[in-house]
């Protein structure tokens, strides 16, 4: 009959590829039981949204089923709920808080941060969504919520759609009535948000920051402790340029680069040519560059033109040696989920975009569940 030491031996063959070691070395086997050779085996993850996780999974479940008297299997994937790293007084059911910023206005930020907090929730994680850019609150209309807040006990309940718990200050003012404040103001503000709403335990909440560098930024780092941040950049060199401060200023108080997002790199083309083969030339003018593609069996073809150039996010990540965590094309319907109230992630999950924007939240779950097991004790 086998036994739960063989089991735990044939487990120690499938490894976690981020951390370089064994599931058993690393204990995430917080379940192991045999009766009749049947086994039953929990793998308790560093995180829900593990982009890896069918693959342990697969991989843990072939790895019994070759021991000798297994008569079935059965593998459960669970995740640790505890927030992670320092402790704090601040949303002290949340896990990890990751800021979303850029150097500059106008690049996307606010729909990199949307999208990625919908998908970390489809990738199985449970997700919020702080809206700290108090000057152009944007995530009430690109999560398609029009209501005020309830109170319980004290405390905002947030606004929830997607499946993701939402909180802006465009719930509580009137919808074309700016936010003229100062500094201790937005500072105070983003305390209340932190500590007065009923986040309740989540996994992520992910933190939209105004663009640039200054009093948000600052104090979201000062209130509490941030598992990272997460740079969003357009490939042309002004926006790289604005980033490039952005990074120093995180570097000043401590606040790890997860990775840069290039937004709008490139826009894909596309298009028919009626009744031609396969291999026949196309060639067409952009804004004045000459681009040059070949058809497909059906006569079609596809070609990216950069708008915006290329590279930008590359010579940075080289240069502060971080990673390039995605790679996100011009798509008009991002631009129309996020006017609709609909992210693209939720609209339209089969879409190329789609599925780079899954790539991206799978990527900075990786980074994050590698910074926060690195900072664990080691037991002697």
């Amino acid at each position: 009959m086998v036994t739960k030491e063989q089991v735990l031996d044939a487990l120690r063959s499938v490894q976690d590829p981020d951390l370089h070691q064994d599931i058993v070395t690393l204990g995430f086997i917080t379940q192991n039981a045999v009766c009749d050779g049947a086994v039953k085996v929990t793998i308790n993850l560093t995180t829900p949204a593990c982009p890896v996780k069918d693959k342990l999974k697969q991989q843990a479940e072939d790895a019994i089923k070759r021991l000798p008297g297994v008569v079935s299997v059965s593998v459960d994937m669970t995740a640790v709920s505890k927030p992670s790293g320092p402790p704090r007084k601040l949303a002290e059911g949340v896990r990890h808080i990751i800021a979303v910023s850029s150097g500059k206005g106008g690049v996307g930020k606010s729909t990199v941060a949307v999208n990625l907090a919908c998908a970390l929730g489809r990738l199985g994680a449970k997700v919020g969504l702080l809206d700290c850019d108090v000057y152009g609150p944007d995530v009430p209309m690109m999560m398609g919520i029009k209501s005020e807040p309830e109170t319980e006990a004290g405390k905002l309940l947030p606004l929830e759609n997607h499946g993701i718990k939402t909180m802006s200050i465009g719930y509580l003012l009137e919808e074309e009535k700016p936010v003229v404040w100062r500094g201790p103001m937005i500072h105070k503000l983003i305390e209340q948000f932190l500590g007065d709403v009923q986040w309740g335990q989540l996994d992520y909440l992910i933190v939209d920051m105004p663009p640039g560098t200054g009093d948000a930024q600052l104090s979201l780092a000062q209130i509490v402790p941030l598992s990272g941040a997460v740079l969003v950049t357009t490939p042309q060199a002004v926006s790289t340029f604005d980033v490039g401060k952005a990074i120093t200023m995180f570097k000043q108080v401590n606040v790890e680069i997860l990775g840069i997002v290039e937004n709008m790199s490139g826009m894909a083309v596309r298009g028919t040519v009626e009744g031609a083969k396969g291999g026949v030339p196309v060639s067409f003018e952009v804004a004045g560059k000459q681009l040059r593609a070949t058809t497909d069996d059906q006569g079609r073809f596809e070609v990216v033109v950069e708008v915006f150039g290329s590279g930008g996010a590359d010579r940075l990540a080289v240069r502060h040696g971080f990673p390039v965590v995605g790679r996100l094309p011009l798509e008009p319907a991002v631009r129309a989920g996020g006017d609709a109230g609909a992210p693209v992630v939720i609209a339209d999950p089969d879409s190329v975009v789609a599925k780079r924007f899954l790539e991206l939240a799978g990527k900075v779950a990786q980074r994050v569940a590698i910074k926060s097991f690195a900072s664990l004790p080691v037991l002697q």
